[in-house]
C-alpha cells in the first residue's frame, strides 16, 4: 500500500469539516491533521468514533496563529490544505461582525501567508502535487430574483457581514494564485444540512424544537428560497476538487434542490408527524410561528453546477426528500450528542485541552 498522503484541515471540528474529517478516516489512504480553535459550533463529540484513530491529529488552535500553523506545516508536511475555518452564521454576524472579519479575513490571510512560505520551500516534485482548497458558500454572490441562477462568472455582491468577509477571503485566494502562483482551488457552497450541524441553523432547530413541541420560527412568510445540499454530497464533492480540480478555478457545488424555507419546516413537519406519531402536539405543523425578518435577508440562492458535473463528473446522490429522512433519522437517533450541544456541555472538551495545554 501506498504512503497515506497528509491533508491539513482548519476546522475539522465543525460542521461541514467534522464530516469531511470523519469521510476521509473511512478511506485508507489517508491521515489528517484537524486544526480547530473550538469556538462555539466546533465540537469534538462530533470527531468522537476517530479519538482514537493515529491517523487523526487534532490540534487546538486558530488559523490566525501564525507561529502554531509555521509549525504544523513543518512537522507534518501536508500534501494538501481544506480549509473549512470560518464564523458563518448570519444572524451573529449582524449582532457581533468583528469575530467574522478577524477569522475569515485576517485568519484566511495568516493561513495563505504560511501556506505560501511553506510551499515554496518545498522539493520540485511534493511543490507541484501540493494543493490548497478554500470551502466558500454562495452567498457572496448577493441575492437572486426569481430566475437564474449562480454561477462562476457571478459578480460577488454580499449583503451580510458574513458574505462580506467570505468575499474577501475569497478574493485573497484568488490573488494568491495570480500574484504567487499558489495552486488554490476554491468551491462556492449552498446551503448544507445533515448530521452534526449546530442547532442556530434552519433544519436542526426546527427539528430539535419540533421534539419538544416549542415554536418553529419562519422569517417573514417564509418564501425565502435556497438550494439544499446534503453535506456528504458536499464532502465528495470536496474531495474531488482536490483530486482532479484545476489550480486556480472557483467550482459551484449545488444540490438542485431549490426549496423555500416554508417548504423546508413543513416538509420537515410531515417527517416528524411519521417518525413520532405520539407526540402530543401532531400535527407538527401547528406549531409554525412566522417572525419578524432580519435585516438584509437575501431572497433566493440557486447553484450552476454544470462545471463540476463537466469538468470532474461529480453530481449529488441525494435528492432532498433522501437527505432530509436520513437527517431527521440522524438526530433522532443521536439526542445525547444534540442534548450535549444545547445545554452546553460539549464545550468542557475545550476547556481540559487548554487545561492540558497550560500544563505542558
Amino acid at each position: 500500500m501506498n504512503e497515506a498522503k497528509t491533508i491539513l484541515v482548519t476546522g475539522g471540528a465543525g460542521f461541514i469539516g467534522g464530516n469531511f474529517v470523519l469521510r476521509q478516516m473511512r478511506r485508507n489512504d489517508v491521515q489528517v491533521v484537524n486544526l480547530d480553535a473550538l469556538t462555539y459550533a466546533g465540537n469534538l463529540d462530533t470527531l468522537e468514533s476517530i479519538k482514537d484513530d493515529p491517523r487523526h491529529s487534532f490540534v487546538l488552535g486558530s488559523i490566525g496563529d501564525r507561529s502554531l500553523v509555521d509549525y504544523l506545516l513543518d512537522r507534518y508536511q501536508p500534501e494538501a490544505i481544506v480549509n473549512f475555518a470560518a464564523e458563518s452564521h448570519v444572524d451573529r454576524s449582524i449582532d457581533s461582525p468583528e469575530a467574522f472579519i478577524q477569522t475569515n479575513l485576517l485568519g484566511t490571510f495568516q493561513l495563505l501567508e504560511a501556506t505560501r512560505k511553506y510551499w515554496r520551500g518545498l522539493p520540485s516534485e511534493a511543490r507541484a502535487r501540493f494543493r490548497f482548497l478554500h470551502v466558500s458558500t454562495d452567498e457572496v454572490y448577493g441575492s437572486l430574483g426569481p430566475e437564474g441562477q449562480f454561477t462562476e462568472e457571478s459578480p460577488y455582491r454580499p449583503n451580510s457581514p458574513y458574505s462580506a468577509s467570505k468575499a474577501g477571503s475569497d478574493h485573497l485566494v484568488r490573488a494568491y494564485f495570480h500574484t504567487y502562483g499558489l495552486p488554490v482551488l476554491t468551491t462556492n457552497c449552498s446551503n448544507n444540512y445533515g448530521p452534526y450541524q449546530f442547532p442556530e441553523k434552519l433544519i436542526p432547530l426546527m427539528i430539535h424544537n419540533g421534539l419538544h413541541g416549542k415554536p418553529l420560527p419562519v422569517y417573514g412568510n417564509g418564501g425565502h428560497v435556497r438550494d439544499w445540499l446534503y453535506v456528504e454530497d458536499h464532502c465528495q464533492a470536496i474531495e474531488r476538487v482536490l483530486e482532479a480540480g484545476r489550480p486556480g478555478e472557483v467550482y459551484n457545488i449545488g444540490g438542485n434542490n431549490e426549496k423555500t424555507n416554508l417548504e423546508v419546516v413543513e416538509t420537515l413537519c410531515d417527517l416528524l408527524d411519521e417518525m413520532r406519531p405520539e407526540a402530543p402536539w401532531v400535527p407538527h405543523r401547528q406549531l409554525i410561528t412566522f417572525v419578524e425578518d432580519r435585516p438584509g435577508h437575501d431572497l433566493r440562492y440557486a447553484i450552476d453546477a454544470d462545471k463540476i458535473r463537466r469538468e470532474l463528473g461529480w453530481r449529488p446522490t441525494e435528492t432532498f426528500e433522501s437527505g432530509l429522512r436520513k437527517t431527521v433519522r440522524w438526530y433522532l437517533d443521536n439526542q445525547t450528542w444534540c442534548r450535549r450541544v444545547m445545554d452546553g456541555s460539549y464545550r468542557g472538551e475545550r476547556l481540559g485541552l487548554e487545561r492540558m495545554a497550560e500544563a505542558g
